[in-house]
């Protein structure tokens, strides 16, 4: 599959998850299979004055090549300056656009999904970031704030005829958020409407599912977010199944050496004592519904320095093989 001019090597693409795809994340998820990793919602007012909080949201490495970076904003001018600052920072493959963001913080402003109920808006923003940037141009949507879907089909057929490249759809209302099921069969009407790619998004916690939606809808791709925290391996596992028709289970050793392996990769980005409050967090996604994982939860909230962590793990580990 092309997405303008860059070649994607697979058909899984990271959700963009604000606090959790920050470079080290990235990293582990890319090192584990994923075709395409973006980076959390990126602020175009931010990057336009200069914000060091922002600046960070960029760090990249050649390693998580291709790169989808993305953007959210109201303004057509500082989000074509911002589009032109990326590529300039020569950071991005893929610049993206949010207009699914259902969080009342960025709604208010009038970002995110609130774009999809000003379609001349939309449209302005679409063509002044298509004249700003060369790079790969891909938006991500909602429903709209209906369950018809019919503001999702229109706003994906004025980003291609404005020279967007791709569209991901999340089937959901804005007024939904997480909860309620997505309605795959918008992304199936959205892949009859348009001729550029489609990515579905919504729902797959599994091998089997993301399957599930690319036969059910003709999507091109799948964007997967939530299930990749608790198993960054599942991108890859996704596509082993496409390219042959199976995969491997992910074992206990596995998951616990990218346990200790994201530990060594946030301390590095974000220095030691951040890191670790950070980690008390994430750490336990990786170990949601094994035996005393509620202890370790406990635990984890108490380290004071990587090494702990370190020391936790492998003691979890050796309590966990030792009765398997």
């Amino acid at each position: 599959m092309k997405i303008g001019p860059v070649t994607i090597p697979g058909r899984t693409f990271l959700a963009p998850l604000a606090g959790i795809t920050n470079l080290p994340f990235r990293q582990l998820v890319k090192e584990c299979g994923c075709a395409v990793v973006c980076t959390e919602m990126v602020s175009a007012k931010g990057l336009f004055y200069n914000s060091e909080k922002t600046g960070t949201l960029l760090r990249s490495n050649q390693a998580e090549k291709p790169l989808s970076v993305q953007i959210f904003g109201t303004e057509p001018d500082i989000m074509a300056r911002a589009a032109a600052t990326i590529e300039a920072m020569g950071v991005a493959d893929i610049l993206d656009i949010n207009f699914g963001c259902s969080v009342k913080k960025i709604v208010k402003q009038g970002a995110g999904a609130a774009l999809m109920q000003d379609m001349a808006n939309s449209r302005a923003i679409l063509q002044a970031v298509r004249k700003a940037t060369t790079l790969a141009f891909t938006i991500k949507i909602r429903s709209g704030w209906d369950r018809s879907g019919a503001q999702a089909i229109h706003l994906a057929q004025i980003a291609q005829q404005e020279g967007v490249d791709a569209v991901t759809l999340h089937p959901r209302t804005a007024s939904q958020g997480f909860t309620g099921a997505a309605d795959w069969d918008l992304i199936r009407q959205l892949k009859e409407k348009i001729s550029i790619p489609v990515i579905g998004n919504g729902d797959i916690q599994s091998v089997a599912d993301a399957v599930d939606m690319m036969d059910q809808t003709g999507c091109d791709a799948v964007m997967i977010g939530r299930a990749a925290m608790t198993n960054p391996f599942i991108l890859h596992q996704v596509e082993s199944f496409l390219d042959h028709g199976s995969f491997q289970a992910v074992g206990i050793t596995d998951i616990f050496r990218k346990m200790e392996q994201l530990i060594c990769l946030y301390a590095a980005h974000f220095g030691e004592e951040p890191a670790c409050r950070m980690l008390r967090g994430r750490l336990p996604w990786f170990v949601k519904g094994m035996p005393g994982c509620a202890t370790f939860r406990r635990d984890l909230s108490q380290i004071p320095a990587t090494a702990a962590a370190l020391a936790l793990i492998q003691d979890y580990e050796y309590r966990l093989t030792r009765y398997v």
